[in-house]
């Protein structure tokens, strides 16, 4: 692919542990013919790499984030305080401070780029990473673009600044792209594309059928999200002690870790399982593979999540791939990924009763919990598929089309 166009692709903390997304988008565009040139501020904690491709990743991977004083003084000299001043003045120092942090990274990037004939940047985050890409493109480097994962409220100050010199952005939801406007002004950038992160749906299939739980077999429980409160890992436990009330053999099976490696709120989790006696029927997994995963996913009766908010939900796509019965929370951008009784089901947040419930509801209707499974991968295969959000980046930010020879 030497004649091919190359895109700058920058994430942070490359590769974490929900990144598989990234690494779908990424194949998808070389299977289009495009050369994907990786950039990361800086690796993950060990903790958090799990994949099978990691090693490849971090390899192929260009990490900014060492402090180069050189290349500081020569970005900070480069780029015009007519540019941010407005946007310091306003936001204070936590601005200013950020844009000294992310100066030297701009300028190591803007070099990269220059030296591999990269023309465009596209920069999965709204936080520190949008403005190294801002601040490469400023000091003469290629155009960039945003992605927004989540509230914009989560990523930091300069949100107006990283915008407003952006090509394009993408929202990954529609309930995210409404409240643009009130938080960014004139300072949108001219195209914003609602594109949600999707999965493979050839890599993410059954090869051996759906088999809904029969009594008096074990209930088998699958969920897949980091070990943080927002997650509601601790309520679905609370919904698994009353299912074993009720006399239902359950096991749980949670894949993730948080974001310290296995030393912060893990050690919470394993103190509400043992609080619940719940010893023998929770298990965590830790950070697994995508192999992993799939692997629970196809011997799982039900998946869950119980977000306490959430921009939208890669793990429920996985399972829905899969065909597995999804039940998740009326929380942030699910509904507009799981539509309550049609491909899933939905239940308030913080609601442990509504979840044993909901569960149950599955567990002893088969046929509703088959034809559920059925219609969650139609609903990926129609609307998240990561073709998709592949083909929107290749279009806007290398003005190529899709059916175009590469």
């Amino acid at each position: 692919m030497s004649n091919s166009p190359t895109l700058g692709y920058l994430i942070p903390q490359f590769p974490g542990q929900t990144h598989i997304f990234f690494w779908r988008e990424i194949l998808a565009l070389e299977r289009m013919g495009i050369n994907v040139a990786l950039f990361s501020t800086r690796p993950p904690p060990p903790g958090l790499i799990s994949h099978v491709w990691s090693d490849e990743a971090m390899k192929r991977t260009e990490y900014l984030g060492n402090m180069d004083p050189r290349r500081a003084a020569k970005a900070t000299l480069g780029v015009s305080p007519a540019l941010w001043a407005k946007d310091v003045l306003r936001e204070g120092r936590v601005l200013a401070k950020d844009l000294a942090i992310a100066s030297a990274a701009a300028q190591k990037l803007k070099e990269s780029c220059a030296a591999r004939g990269i023309q465009h940047v596209h920069a999965h985050s709204c936080a520190r990473s949008a403005l190294v890409a801002l601040l490469a493109q400023q000091l003469g480097g290629p155009t960039y673009s945003l992605t927004l994962h989540g509230p914009l409220s989560d990523y930091g100050p300069g949100q107006r600044l990283k915008w407003r010199h952006a090509k394009f952005a993408t929202v990954i939801t529609e309930k995210l792209r409404k409240e643009l406007p009130e938080l960014l002004g004139e300072d949108q950038p001219e195209k914003i594309f609602v594109q949600p992160m999707g999965v493979d749906v050839n890599a993410l299939i059954r090869d051996v059928p759906y088999h809904p739980h029969q009594s008096p077999q074990q209930l088998r429980i699958f969920a897949c999200g980091r070990l943080n409160i927002v997650k509601g890992h601790q309520d679905l436990m609370a919904a698994i002690r009353l299912l074993r009330d009720k006399g239902i053999d359950v096991r749980l099976d949670i894949a993730g870790e948080d974001d310290d490696g296995g030393s912060g709120y893990r050690k919470e989790l394993e103190n509400r399982i043992t609080e619940l006696d719940l010893q023998d029927h929770v298990a965590l997994l830790g950070a697994i593979s995508a192999e992993e995963v799939r692997r629970y996913l196809l011997s799982a009766h039900v998946f869950t999540l119980a977000s306490w908010h959430e921009p939208l939900g890669v793990a429920y796509m996985e399972a829905m791939s899969c065909e597995v019965p999804t039940i998740g929370t009326n929380a942030g951008g699910v509904p507009e990924l799981i539509r309550d009784g049609i491909d899933g089901l939905l239940v308030e947040p913080k609601s442990p009763d509504a979840l044993a419930n909901a569960i149950m509801l599955l567990a002893r209707n088969p046929k509703d919990a088959q034809r559920l499974g059925q219609a969650g991968r139609t609903r990926i295969i129609e609307r998240f598929n990561c073709e998709k959000g592949a083909e929107l980046i290749a279009r806007e930010a290398l003005d190529l089309r899709v059916s175009e020879e590469i």
